[in-house]
C-alpha cells in the first residue's frame, strides 16, 4: 500500500506500469519517473534488493507491486505475468529493461554459459514478455511498450560480441513492432542509451575496461530514464539517450564505416584498457 504521508494523487484512474530490471540503474529510475508521473508500478528484478527499492518508490505516492524473478528462465517470465494478471489491472505501459553483458574475446576469454544467459535474458525474455503484453494491449486497443536496446546495437561490438548482437536484436525487434502496432493503438519505443553510470559494468566484469571505468560517466541513468519515458509518452519510435555525445554518436554512426566503429569499440571494451 502507498505510504500514508505520500503526496496526493489523482485516483480517478491511475495507470499501471511494469518495469523489469528495476532494482538498480536505468530500471530503477524508470520506476521512479513512472511513479512521479501518476503511474502505479509493478517492479521486478532478480535480487532481493527489489523489496527495499519498492519501498522507496512507494514513498512517492504510487501503489507498488514487487516481484523477484529471474527472467532468463521462461517459467519465471510466465510467473511474472501471472503476478501481473493477479493485480486485476491492465498494463498501460511496460518497460522491458532487464539485461546483462560480458566482455572479452569470444573464442578464448568469454564463458559460454554466461553468453547463453545473455541471450536468454536480453533476447528470449524480451520477446516472451513483449508477446504477452502486446496481446493484451492490442485486445484493449491501447498501451505503450519501451524496450531498452543500446547504442551498441547499432554497430559491431568486438570484445562484447554476444551482448552487442543481443541489443541489435532488441533494437530491430522494437522498430519492427513499432510499425506493426502503431495502427492498433499500441506504441513501441526503443531506448538507446550509450554507456551509462550503472552497476552493469561491475556485473559484467568490465571495471578494468575503458568503457567500464571512464566511458560510463557519459550518461546519467536518471536522465536516460526521463528521456526514455518522455519518448514513450510521445509514442516515438526510438531515442538516443542521454548525453549529447551519445546523440551525436548515434546520429553520425550511420555515416561511419563499420571497420572504424569496430576498432573504436574494441579499444573501449578490451580488458586492461582502464587507466591505472
Amino acid at each position: 500500500m502507498a505510504s500514508s504521508n505520500a503526496p496526493n494523487r489523482d485516483r480517478s484512474y491511475t495507470p499501471l506500469a511494469v518495469v523489469t530490471g528495476a532494482s538498480t540503474g536505468i530500471g530503477y529510475h524508470l520506476a521512479r519517473v513512472f511513479a512521479e508521473n501518476n503511474f502505479d508500478v509493478l517492479m521486478t528484478a532478480d535480487e532481493t534488493k527489489i523489496g527495499d527499492v519498492a519501498v522507496e518508490i512507494e514513498a512517492l505516492g504510487a501503489k507498488v507491486y514487487k516481484v523477484q524473478a529471474d527472467l532468463s528462465r521462461p517459467e519465471e517470465v510466465e510467473r511474472l505475468w501471472k503476478e501481473i494478471e493477479a493485480t486485476g489491472r491492465p498494463v498501460d505501459a511496460i518497460a522491458i529493461n532487464a539485461g546483462i553483458g560480458t566482455s572479452g574475446e569470444f573464442a578464448t576469454e568469454t564463458d559460454l554459459d554466461r553468453e547463453l544467459k545473455i541471450i536468454d535474458l536480453n533476447v528470449r525474455s524480451t520477446v516472451h514478455l513483449a508477446k504477452l503484453a502486446a496481446r493484451q494491449m492490442v485486445e484493449r486497443g491501447e498501451g505503450k511498450i519501451l524496450i531498452t536496446a543500446s547504442i551498441a546495437g547499432t554497430m559491431p561490438t568486438p570484445m562484447m560480441a554476444v551482448y552487442g548482437a543481443s541489443k541489435a536484436f532488441d533494437l530491430e525487434f522494437a522498430q519492427s513492432l513499432h510499425h506493426e502496432l502503431k495502427d492498433k493503438g499500441v506504441t513501441v519505443t526503443a531506448l538507446k542509451p550509450g554507456a551509462t553510470d550503472t552497476d552493469f559494468f561491475k556485473r559484467a566484469g568490465m571495471e578494468d575496461t575503458k568503457v567500464g571505468s571512464e566511458g560510463k560517466s557519459s550518461n546519467d541513468p536518471a536522465a536516460v530514464a526521463k528521456q526514455g519515458f518522455d519518448a514513450l509518452m510521445r509514442g516515438d519510435q526510438e531515442v538516443f539517450a542521454e548525453a549529447w555525445s551519445t546523440k551525436i554518436a548515434g546520429t553520425l554512426g550511420g555515416m561511419m564505416p563499420d571497420s572504424v566503429k569496430a576498432e573504436q569499440h574494441k579499444k573501449m571494451a578490451a580488458h586492461g584498457t582502464a587507466k591505472k
